[in-house]
């Protein structure tokens, strides 16, 4: 698509644009003599209580400030999990109705897990743009799915194809903060070797955003912008700057349970909770959470100092709120830009019982064995707290993610995490600036509100209140406008009714009651027991009252399923972890040989990792005759967070296999004179492991057993060659060789796939593969 406001046609979303003509903005009867600048501030996996405003001890002036200048609304909700959220803000839409049942690493064929935005349905930048607006993107996009994100890739489903005039950012559902494993800019897939030493995410992305915004009113200083900017943090890894952990040393030390104590008790005095609401003390089956002062001292401190790595990305992400607001406000926009600061779902349990420094490597080795214990697990395993470098947490040479019982502090005051259908999966804080348009600055609304409402209420807001003769909204939007509510506290709710599902947790709220249904992996869904709760009074889930009103539980739940069916929710994932496994067969077209020639900048994650995952490969580089001298990568792929390469130091060939914090060496002796072709050849075995050997010219060179099999998402960076880019396989390597380029004559590197492992999930039958999966994953975990 062209940034020409009237394209309707040029890139295959014929339809999408539904205004007829440019507005006039100066009959604008609120936005005044110009319409108002639009943000949306998107942040990933933040709890609802983890700013100062909503109860937060970690310090956040600037966002608090925005709540100052307009509203906080403590009854707001998403979908479960980060595809599904923006799928419903993109389009005001059920998330399930537009393809997004989850996040986009699956596509299963269902109509509802396709995760390509349909070209009949309009975005909201593309909203904005017909609107007059320039639209800009920055940070995570996750509307993409996994299949089209390389250079070679269909790009309908970008930024730029999906309405904005700019991007900058990534297409995966996170990335290293530190050392991004890809940026793009535009459609651009950049070529990055390497970062600054001082290089960080947060403060790359606000630079851009502010770049954005400076040029297009330097340019036409009347023209309205929409940016919507997606930070990459809070998810995991959590990596974060020193100096920002540094002001959170000790802040955490008297653990998990003093802390959601004391942020209750700061809801409750800041008006965000009632002064009887409490905390559910019950013990959430399968994901429990133990009591802080029975853990051992070692623990204490690791599970503290992720703690400090968390606040510290949040730190950073108020401190480049300042920066943008300053500049907003010293170019005269400040007062005029509605800006939105939300969460895309609850804070992550992901991290289980006692965090992780390899989150990575712990989400990739779930499915690796599914008759027992990978050899990855087990290395997981041994890495406890007394063998942990605490100072390297959050830095660029960890992965780490914080253990579960700080997520329910996160998510103070309410029940479990992202993915559930309780309150912590999808309320979220919302705030909403505008100083030229609400009244009631520092105010707090209580109305039910959903992500795909804010698609007409920002329409609403930016054309005028009951100006609807520019542009009118798709006939399957079903967000409804809660505008009012911003100049009327007591005004009424405009959204009565939503259902919710993920992964086969279920749950419906309508007017003021909700019914909610936690899936346990293999029974039948009619075995789930739904529970009943009278929000207006248990906001936080406590009192269930599923016996007492059977008539109303039963009302609900068939309200749920006909909602379900209304908006395409069948069928409902089981849980298992199946999808993971199924894919379409456009997929295996990834899975051939494939030659990579020298000077090729990195291989998409996704083609890399199919080359190699839960199989045995062969990867053969060819060289122009070695030269005694020549030093440097034949070959990379993967991070600090899991990888491999194969290199030529001090003359001898080397394989470095990097897992669970801990890099693996196998010496190939000296390479002879004249070697034209070097090769790694990867058996795998049973148990999630390999036999490695080295070959020169034919000649086996060296060999090792027992190197973990990759899978999922780690390696986490795709494949470079004569080169180990961005954040390298071996620590060691780059600190003394840098990114180590060949200075040989390297002519290319060929992946030629093998046999599958002979215990890997994708040699099994569906059914053989669900109860294996069931097997392993227990009922919930």
């Amino acid at each position: 698509m062209t940034n020409n406001a009237d394209t309707t046609e040029t890139d295959g979303h014929v339809g999408r644009l539904y205004a007829q003509s440019q507005p006039s903005w100066r009959q604008d009867p609120v936005a005044g003599d110009k319409a108002p600048n639009v943000i949306i501030m998107l942040l990933d996996d933040m709890g609802y209580s983890d700013v100062g405003c909503f109860g937060s001890e970690i310090p956040t002036p600037n966002i608090d400030r925005l709540a100052e200048r307009g509203l906080k609304y403590t009854n707001f909700h998403v979908a479960p999990k980060c595809s599904p959220t923006r799928a419903s803000m993109m389009t005001g839409m059920n998330h399930h109705s537009v393809g997004y049942s989850d996040v986009v690493h699956y596509d299963s064929g269902f109509p509802h897990s396709r995760y390509e935005m349909p070209s009949d349905i309009p975005t909201l930048p593309e909203y904005f743009r017909r609107c007059g607006y320039s639209t800009f993107m920055v940070g995570k996009w996750h509307l993409a799915k996994e299949l089209y994100t390389s250079a070679a890739s269909p790009r309908h489903a970008w930024p730029l194809q999906c309405g904005f005039d700019q991007f900058y950012g990534f297409l995966d559902g996170f990335t290293n903060l530190h050392e991004p494993h890809e940026l793009i800019e535009g459609n651009t897939i950049l070529s990055i070797d390497s970062f600054p030493p001082d290089y960080y995410l947060t403060d790359d992305l606000n630079d851009r955003a502010i770049r954005m915004v400076k040029e297009t009113k330097a340019a036409n200083p009347r023209r309205p912008f929409f940016l919507y900017f997606s930070h990459a943090a809070v998810h995991a890894p959590l990596h974060a700057k020193a100096d920002d952990m540094a002001r959170h040393r000790g802040r955490y030390d008297s653990g998990w349970d003093e802390a959601q104590a004391t942020r209750l008790e700061r809801q409750k005095a800041l008006g965000i909770v009632a002064p009887d609401v409490a905390c559910s003390e019950a013990e959430e089956a399968g994901y429990e959470i133990p009591a802080w002062n029975t853990l051992s001292n070692d623990q204490r401190r690791l599970y503290a100092r992720y703690m400090e790595a968390y606040a510290g990305m949040i730190t950073s992400v108020d401190d480049n709120v300042g920066r943008l607001c300053d500049t907003l406000q010293r170019m005269g926009e400040l007062d005029n830009t509605i800006f939105v600061f939300l969460s895309d779902n609850g804070a992550s349990g992901e991290g289980g019982q006692g965090g992780s420094p390899c989150y990575l490597g712990a989400v990739s080795f779930l499915y690796t064995k599914l008759d027992g214990e990978p050899v990855g697990a087990q290395k997981l395993a041994a890495l406890t707290p007394d063998k942990i470098n605490l100072d390297e947490i959050g830095g660029k040479h960890t992965m780490p993610h914080y253990p579960r019982g700080w997520a329910r502090v996160s998510n103070t005051p309410f029940r479990l995490f992202k993915k559930f259908t309780h309150a912590g999966g999808h309320q979220v804080p919302f705030i909403i600036s505008w100083p030229e348009g609400i009244g009631d600055q520092g105010g707090i609304r209580r109305q039910y509100a959903h992500v795909s409402d804010l698609l007409p209420t920002l329409l609403e807001l930016a054309r005028g209140a009951g100006d609807t003769t520019e542009i009118a909204l798709h006939e399957d939007v079903v967000g409804r406008s809660f505008a009012a509510s911003l100049t009327d506290p007591q005004a009424a709710e405009s959204r009565l009714e939503q259902y919710y599902e993920l992964e086969g947790n279920r749950g419906i709220y309508r007017d003021g009651w909700e019914a909610v249904a936690r899936h346990q992996r293999g029974p039948h869904y009619d075995k789930d027991r739904w529970e009943l709760y009278d929000l207006r009074t248990d906001p936080t889930e406590i009192n269930d009252l599923a016996a007492l009103e059977p008539d109303r539980l039963c009302a609900l739940t068939e309200a749920w399923e006909e909602l379900a069916e209304r908006y395409g929710v069948f069928p409902l994932d089981d849980g298992s972890g199946l999808k993971r496994i199924w894919h379409s067969r456009e997929q295996d077209d990834l899975v051939q040989p494939v030659t990579i020639y020298a000077g090729t900048p990195t291989l998409s994650r996704f083609r890399s990792r199919l080359l190699i995952q839960l199989r045995s490969y062969t990867v053969t580089a060819r060289l122009q005759g070695y030269r005694t001298g020549d030093v440097g990568v034949i070959v990379a792929h993967g991070d600090q967070g899991g990888g491999y390469m194969v290199f030529v130091e001090d003359g001898r060939l080397r394989y470095a296999h990097t897992f669970a914090n801990t890099t693996r060496l196998l010496d190939g002796g000296a390479v002879p004179q004249g070697a034209t072709a070097i090769t790694l050849d990867v058996s795998a075995t049973a148990g999630g492991a390999s036999t490695v050997t080295l070959s020169v010219d034919g000649a086996h060179v060296a060999s090792g057993q027992d190197f973990e099999l990759f899978w999922g998402m780690s390696p986490f960076q795709g494949i470079d060659v004569g080169i180990d880019r961005r954040s390298p396989v071996s620590r060691d390597i780059r600190q003394r060789h840098g990114c180590f380029p060949y200075t040989g004559a390297l002519d290319s590197v060929t992946y030629t796939p093998g046999e599958l492992a002979p215990d890997s999930p994708f040699r099994k039958s569906p059914e053989e593969l669900r109860a294996a999966l069931l097997k392993l994953m227990g009922p919930f975990e």
